[in-house]
């Protein structure tokens, strides 16, 4: 991997720094974001991924490997916006690609690509559906991008790609909108749903990038640790509750909600609760070869524990 040079999108984010200070020990690595990382470094360029400018930064500094991790991981509330930088910043992800002569391009999309829908899978594959619901602007974008890499692949096969589908990724001292769900002083389920999650260690995240680059592996793979955990087992966890409450009376409650200005949530959303996308894993082990070494259950107590210790009175 001497020669190889990696660039990556959102390198100013939670997964993007780690992955830069990995492999900056080993390989040259330039890092692009909108907003600079908490300790500055050289190989650091400000960059919007719409911008035009970033396929100067390929051509520059001679990229052969792009990952791409910049996106809006939560709605702004401007869904033109969030499509801008999602999708069309993807587009022009792809075109420097193309234009600056990359041999490899890997992309996190998500397994909300699959939907949120009441006949999904019990274990959802690879080949199963991309159905983005068109109410989680999120899920639609990663599909809508998904859609749109397809395309390039048939078009341009000389640009590997790697898409991976994540399920929850969560670490130790992981901080977003979902963990945000398991802070709250009860845990809201679905009557007759277990709502289940699938986990992948933050560390596996890593490890699975850089062996996706240093390989140059192409496919489409989840990534989940092994099993799934239902809101049920999350929340005696936690020591929580859960209140259960039937889908035609939340849907009730959110649309008066809605209409009076007190939820930025739609009747629709429930479905993100009631039908979550259980991504399987076997391909990812059998096919890329790599197995995760964290369980959902074991990757989510290694997160709680930490959790008990921040709230663990200092002597």
């Amino acid at each position: 991997m001497a020669t190889e040079k990696v660039l990556i999108t959102g390198a100013a984010g939670y997964i993007g720094s780690r992955l830069a200070a990995r492999l900056a020990k080993h390989m040259p690595v330039i890092g692009v974001d909108i907003r600079e990382p908490e300790s500055p470094a050289d190989n650091f360029e400000v960059c919007d991924i719409r911008d035009a400018r970033l396929t100067e930064i390929v051509t520059k500094h001679a990229i052969s490997h792009v990952v791409h991790l910049a996106s809006v991981l939560e709605s702004s509330g401007d869904e033109a916006r969030d499509y801008d930088i999602d999708v069309n910043g993807t587009r022009n992800v792809v075109a420097a690609c193309l234009q600056g002569g990359v041999k490899h391009l890997t992309v996190t999309s998500s397994g909300a690509a699959y939907g949120y829908h009441a006949d999904n899978p019990n274990w959802i594959d690879e080949k199963d559906a991309l159905r983005g619901n068109p109410e989680f602007a999120y899920s639609k974008h990663k599909a809508m991008v998904e859609n749109y890499l397809a395309e390039v692949r048939e078009q341009h096969p000389q640009l590997q790609q790697l898409i991976l589908r994540p399920g929850t990724v969560l670490g130790a001292e992981t901080r977003n909108q979902i963990t945000n769900l398991f802070d709250k002083s009860m845990l809201l389920g679905i009557s007759g749903s277990d709502s289940p999650f699938v986990f992948i260690w933050d560390e596996d995240v890593l490890d699975i990038i850089e062996k996706g680059i240093r390989e140059s592996k192409s496919g489409i793979y989840n990534l989940a640790g092994d099993g799934a955990l239902s809101i049920h087992e999350i929340a005696k966890r936690l020591n929580k509750r859960v209140i259960s409450i039937p889908a035609g009376l939340l849907k009730l409650a959110l649309t008066i909600g809605k209409a009076l200005g007190l939820t930025r949530y739609s009747p629709q959303q429930i479905n993100f609760l009631r039908y979550r996308p259980v991504l399987s894993n076997r391909r990812l082990k059998e096919e890329f070869g790599y197995t995760p070494q964290l369980t959902s259950s074991e990757v989510f107590q290694l997160f709680v524990e930490n959790r008990l210790k921040q709230e663990r009175p200092q002597v």
